[in-house]
């Protein structure tokens, strides 16, 4: 049997990134050969891959790369804030997005079946090995591939993502105070409540008539207001529809850096000020974990289970 030396271990943690005994337990078996030992962890992490199908990810983070004219943003998940914190997985999401601009590929399995920047495998085989290395439950959720004049923002350590893409002259996108202009609106979207559309004629007349069945259930819980004919009350409900554009619509939000003016008013007169129009096409707004059940334990019963275990 191979003496099993110190250096050996380290050598084999450095490269696969598991725990220390894990190492020697590989190398033991191995009889000291270094691939047949990294062999040999990869297939107890294929297996440990497997295990962690049934876990909840809605931790990890949402990144964002741009590179000349095309944007892509990406959220992955993993089961624990710990991870997004770590700096080979933020590498990692980093490969993901480089791979996104340079493939294009129209879904996630497309994705998952392209060979990933600086590596010659598939994103796929890759991101087993990284929950071989990092012992969580990860997964590629969702991306976007925005192209054109855009400015993004990424809030906390990968909570919220955004790109927001313009329609400019040359003149304007050319302009000193474009940039910042543009990166402004990324704020307002990242900073309250995300709108649903950019302007009101975005606004599909189904979610106009669903606020409007709520407003006439609250009028006519209202005394004041019960005992007037349902005409009337459409009449004095569609006033209140200023607050639902408001909350819903882009441009009619109150600007969050001066609310005396909208959204709207703001690109006017910014736009105006560099001599041409800025013009919102589209915006895309990542949050974390977002629409994903979170687990929550039984402190009680967990204890139970560690105890009968012991």
């Amino acid at each position: 049997m191979a003496q099993i030396t110190a250096k050996a271990v380290a050598e084999l943690r450095a490269k696969t990134g598991c725990g220390m005994m894990d190492c020697k337990k590989a190398l033991v078996e191995a009889d000291g050969n270094m691939e047949e030992a990294v062999k040999i962890l990869r297939e107890k992490g294929l297996s440990a891959a497997v295990k962690k199908e049934g876990r909840i990810a809605a931790d990890g983070l949402v990144d964002i790369l741009v590179e000349g004219d095309v944007a892509a943003m990406i959220e992955v998940n993993t089961e624990t804030d710990f991870v997004a914190k770590n700096a080979s997985f933020q590498e990692y999401v980093k490969a993901l997005l480089k791979t996104i601009i340079t493939t294009k590929p129209a879904d996630l399995a497309a994705l998952m079946a392209s060979t990933i920047a600086g590596g010659d495998t598939t994103v796929e085989a890759s991101l087993t090995e990284q929950i071989f290395k990092i012992g969580e439950k990860i997964t590629i959720r969702r991306f976007v591939i925005v192209e054109g004049t855009v400015a993004t923002y990424i809030h906390g350590l990968g909570n919220t993502g955004v790109i927001v893409a313009y329609d400019v002259d040359d003149a304007v996108k050319a302009h000193a105070d474009f940039a910042e202009t543009a990166k402004n609106i990324t704020l307002q979207i990242a900073a309250g409540s995300p709108p649903a559309y950019i302007a009101k004629e975005d606004v599909p007349q189904s979610a106009i008539d669903e606020e409007m069945e709520i407003l006439m259930a609250q009028a006519k819980n209202d005394p004041k207001l019960a005992s007037k004919p349902e005409e009337v009350l459409k009449k004095i409900l569609s006033g209140k529809l200023g607050k639902f554009y408001e909350r819903v619509c882009l441009l009619d939000q109150p600007y969050v850096k001066e609310d005396s003016l909208t959204v709207g008013k703001y690109l006017d007169q910014a736009g105006k000020a560099m001599g041409g129009k800025i013009t919102v096409k589209s915006f895309v707004i990542y949050e974390k974990g977002e629409g994903i059940a979170k687990r929550e334990d039984n402190f009680a019963d967990e204890i139970a289970k560690m105890v009968n275990k012991g």
